[in-house]
């Protein structure tokens, strides 16, 4: 079954994409996959065009360096397809529904100075999905409205214009590791934050600074350490992440611990022993920059030749290109 996602650059990746998400790609993914740099979805809100350019290069290196194939990770700018099919998909879509997406709720819907692309995007988020027959869509639960939508524009695009698109299914994590900002244990670990964010861990930080991230985690009033999403969610991140880390299981870690401190400690040890493989890696492939280069021109060369095909049928079925 061909698997395709996508990560957004809108901020340097934290632990939480890489357990929530660029450790189990790695782990999952086969050849047939498709996995990209989704920069136009980071255009859809005021942006630094250096800054773009920068996370766009250094995501496609992470995911890399997390062992995806090195065919499958592409920069989505790079597959003019993606674009030329989300405006088709826009003629297939309804103000209603492209309306009452959540995102578009929470940060346009009437604000000064809101993009349209912020309106349409995920009409090129089905686009995405859809322009490379993709049977499943592995995302995590902020986005199951968007996959709904392209599932629903692929069953109307098919009635509408014939059978053209696979109706995607999406696929839940086995085991979403539940990764929250260290300072604010209430919210997830946003790449979005400042980069200065004092609860976030980013997957280039040096050690000594993810260490010191760790250690002033904030926790919770009395001594007793136990997984407790109510009463205790400084302590039960700290447990969520050192499962995460280490496959363990996070209630029956707890039992360990004595101690904020000692427990603290063992976070940090096995964090970095996640992310420190993972950084060397990274170094290795950003060191060769025309090596890097050319594995991601064979992954832009692979996807345009797989979504062709699928672009042409339908322009082909709109009554374009006859």
């Amino acid at each position: 079954m061909v698997s395709v996602s996508g990560i957004t650059p809108s901020g340097r990746l934290t632990l939480g994409n890489h357990l929530g998400a660029l450790r189990r790609f790695g782990a999952e993914t086969v050849e047939d996959d498709f996995y990209f740099v989704a920069d136009l979805h980071a255009m859809t809100t005021k942006h630094d065009p250096r800054r773009l350019a920068r996370l766009t290069r250094e995501t496609a290196t992470l995911m890399l360096a997390a062992g995806l194939p090195p065919g499958s990770v592409f920069v989505q700018s790079a597959v003019p397809a993606h674009a030329q099919l989300a405006y088709l998909l826009e003629c297939t879509s309804y103000v209603g529904e492209l309306s009452r997406m959540i995102q578009y709720k929470e940060k346009g819907n009437g604000r000064p100075m809101t993009r349209a692309s912020l309106f349409t995007y995920p009409c090129l988020m089905a686009a995405d999905i859809l322009l490379y027959g993709a049977e499943k869509v592995p995302v995590g639960g902020d986005q199951d409205q968007h996959v709904e939508l392209a599932r629903d524009i692929a069953v109307r695009f098919n009635r509408e214009y014939g059978e053209t698109f696979v109706v995607p299914q999406l696929e839940k994590a086995k085991q979403a590791a539940r990764v929250r900002d260290l300072a604010t244990p209430t919210a997830k670990m946003d790449k979005s934050a400042p980069d200065d964010a004092i609860g976030t861990i980013r997957l280039l930080d040096p050690p000594d600074v993810i260490r010191r991230q760790v250690m002033r985690a904030v926790t919770d009033s009395g001594d007793e350490v136990r997984h407790d999403y109510e009463a205790k969610p400084g302590v039960t991140n700290l447990l969520e992440i050192l499962a995460a880390c280490t496959d363990g299981d996070a209630v029956a870690l707890a039992d360990a611990y004595s101690s904020y401190g000692q427990l603290k400690n063992d976070v940090a040890e096995a964090v970095l022993a996640v992310i420190e493989p993972l950084q060397k890696k990274f170094a290795d492939l950003a060191s060769d920059r025309s090596g890097l280069d050319a594995i991601l021109a064979a992954g832009r060369d692979r996807a345009t030749e797989a979504g062709q095909p699928r672009l042409q049928a339908a322009l082909r079925a709109m009554g374009l290109n006859g």
